[in-house]
């Protein structure tokens, strides 16, 4: 079987071949250049771009895999959750591909992709979710940051996410306001290497409460505050790494704390961890040891499987076939607010 995925949710112009759950290509075409300049992603920019890039990713991607046409057996791509018009990008493509070649159409959830990507990271060729535990999953990127309870294959369930900010949206904002290039996530990992993690104590919101649940948002303006009373920090370049590692340290904080105790209440020995923040090296560090310490397995994405693209939305397609749990519905729509329950 062989399979073509697309992913356009935000602003990742992604193409894939999937053949028996193996990644035979996975050509993505980054956008950061552009959005850099505006300090975040614009939509209408993000969409122009999977316009103008969509042809030239999918025909790279199936020359990469030697792969014609009518090898495939099927068609998927990413039906949300995402940013609507970009969505609708890869979306009426696939829509339009699947039924030129008369073959059914997968519609993938992004986020559910994410939350089993470890698992292929891990695995071999072909073995993709064939070792499937109970585990805690921690999806933590630029625009989600959910904890789940995983059961096996396709059966999880959404136990706490954040209220407001997500946690690499968080690591975005307060990187701006120390005056660093977006997407500043990696730019605090980079800076923070050489700074002290304990040097401010920066607000750390929920992380008492027993729940499930994050906030952020707090957190953001608990760095805005300190920033305007000691505005002198930010005229020292001194001063940055220890702001980053200090920042760095509070929300990593959160997520470990919040994974560790719902796997302590399911009584599980496994946490997975996904998305894009998942490329943070404190917080892998972070998670290795209190997890080793804890004798919990830690199954990580690879970093190529962490940030948007289409290898993902591909595997996890090519299991939905397998089950055959899919509409092929040819009037199915976007879904920019799925769930992923």
């Amino acid at each position: 079987m062989r399979l073509l995925a697309l992913e356009t949710s935000c602003d990742e112009t992604s193409a894939a071949i999937i053949e028996n759950n193996a990644v035979l290509s996975n050509v993505v075409s980054s956008q950061i250049e552009i959005h850099s300049e505006y300090g975040g992603v614009v939509p209408e920019l993000a969409t122009r771009e999977h316009l103008k890039n969509l042809k030239s990713v999918v025909n790279e991607a199936l020359d990469k895999a030697s792969c014609g046409v009518n090898d495939l057996t099927a068609v998927s791509a990413t039906q949300g959750p995402g940013l609507p018009p970009a969505l609708m990008v890869g979306w009426k493509a696939a829509q339009a591909f699947a039924y030129s070649i008369d073959k059914p159409l997968i519609g993938v959830n992004h986020v559910v992709a994410h939350l089993y990507s470890p698992w292929f990271s891990e695995g071999q060729k072909g073995k993709y979710l064939d070792n499937v535990e109970p585990n805690i999953s921690l999806i933590v990127s630029g625009g989600h940051t959910v904890l789940a309870r995983v059961n096996g294959p396709l059966n999880h369930v959404i136990i706490g996410q954040t209220k407001d900010d997500a946690a690499g949206e968080c690591f975005d904002k307060t990187a701006k306001l120390l005056g660093l290039s977006y997407p500043g996530g990696p730019e605090i990992d980079k800076l923070a290497k050489g700074g002290n993690p304990k040097a401010y104590d920066f607000a750390r919101p929920m992380l008492n409460q027993e729940n499930d649940d994050f906030s952020f948002s707090g957190l953001k303006t608990s760095v805005k505050y300190f920033l305007i009373k000691n505005s002198s920090l930010l005229l020292n370049n001194d001063k940055l790494p220890d702001l980053c590692a200090s920042i760095q340290a509070a929300i990593v904080e959160v997520l470990l704390v919040k994974a560790l105790r719902a796997a302590r209440r399911a009584n599980s020995k496994c946490i997975t961890i996904s998305g894009g923040v998942a490329r943070n090296s404190y917080l892998r560090s972070e998670f290795q040891r209190e997890c080793r310490d804890r004798d919990i397995v830690l199954r990580i994405a690879a970093p190529d499987l962490c940030t948007d693209n289409a290898a993902m939305i591909g595997l996890l397609a090519n299991l939905i076939y397998e089950k055959g749990n899919f509409s092929n519905n040819p009037d199915d729509d976007i879904k920019p607010n799925w769930n992923i329950n």
